[in-house]
C-alpha cells in the first residue's frame, strides 16, 4: 500500500483542520494506505533552526552558517533526532498532504519552521539537484488549507489576490524546488462565516476527492500555472 504523511498544523482537535486531517486519515486508510501524522502543536514542534540541531562539533566553530552546519550534519549523521525522525517520516511517504489555516498569507509559523529545520541540504535538495531533479522526485504534495477570506476576495482581481499567488512560495518555491509533484490545493474559503451544513459540505467534498486522488495529474509546475 501506499505511504502518506500528514504535516497537520492547528491546535484544536474540533476545528474543520482537524475534521479535515481525520477525514484524510480515515478515507486514505480505508483505501489500504499507511497514514502518519505529523501533528506539530501536539507535539510541540520546534519551529527556531538553532544549533541545537546539530548533535556534536561543528563543521566551523568560528562563524556559525546554519545551511552549511546541517548539511554537514546530515552528511555525517549528526542531526538532532526530531529531525531524523521527521525526514525518515518523509523519505518514506509517497504523498505528502500539508493540512493548515492560511495565516497572513502563508502557513502558520509552526510548519513553516518545520519546513526549514526538516527539508535540509543533501536530504531535499543539493543544487544542481533542484526543481525536477531535487532529491524528493517520485513523491507528491498536497497543500489542504482554510482561509479567513472569501472565494470572492481570493479571485483573480479579488482584494487579497489571486490565491495562486499565495501558493507560489509554497507549492513552488519549496516543494517543487525538493522535486515533489504537487496536487491542486484543497481550499476550504472562509468556514467560519458559513453555516454548519456548508462546513459538512466542505468535509464531504475533501472526502470525495481522496477517494479518487492518485488518479489525479500533477499542476504544470511552472511559473505560468500562478501567474497566467
Amino acid at each position: 500500500g501506499r505511504k502518506v504523511l500528514i504535516v497537520y498544523a492547528h491546535q484544536e482537535p474540533k476545528s474543520l483542520n482537524g475534521s479535515l486531517k481525520s477525514v484524510a486519515v480515515e478515507e486514505l486508510s480505508k483505501q489500504g494506505c499507511s497514514v502518519t501524522v505529523s501533528d506539530l502543536y501536539a507535539m510541540q514542534f520546534e519551529p527556531r533552526a538553532t544549533r541545537n540541531d546539530i548533535v556534536g562539533c561543528l563543521h566551523n566553530s568560528e562563524e556559525f552558517n546554519y545551511g552549511v552546519e546541517t548539511w554537514e550534519a546530515y552528511k555525517r549523521g549528526g542531526l538532532s533526532s526530531d529531525l531524523v525522525e521527521e525526514q525518515k517520516k518523509v523519505q518514506e511517504a509517497d504523498l505528502l498532504i500539508f493540512q493548515f489555516p492560511l495565516y497572513w498569507s502563508s502557513m502558520p509559523a509552526i510548519m513553516k519552521g518545520w519546513m526549514d529545520r526538516v527539508l535540509v541540504q543533501g536530504f531535499a535538495h543539493e543544487f544542481p539537484n533542484c526543481y525536477d531533479s531535487g532529491l524528493l522526485k517520485g513523491k507528491l504534495a498536497l497543500f489542504s488549507f482554510t482561509t479567513g477570506g472569501s472565494r470572492e476576495m481570493y479571485a483573480k482581481g479579488g482584494i487579497s489576490g489571486d490565491i495562486r499567488y499565495l501558493l507560489w512560495p509554497m507549492q513552488h518555491g519549496i516543494m517543487h524546488f525538493c522535486g515533489v509533484k504537487v496536487l491542486a490545493p484543497h481550499i476550504c474559503f472562509a468556514p467560519e462565516y458559513v453555516s454548519e451544513e456548508k462546513r459538512k459540505e466542505m468535509l464531504i467534498a475533501w472526502a470525495q476527492r481522496l477517494k479518487t486522488l492518485w488518479n489525479e495529474e500533477p499542476i504544470n509546475c511552472s511559473p505560468e500555472w500562478y501567474f497566467k
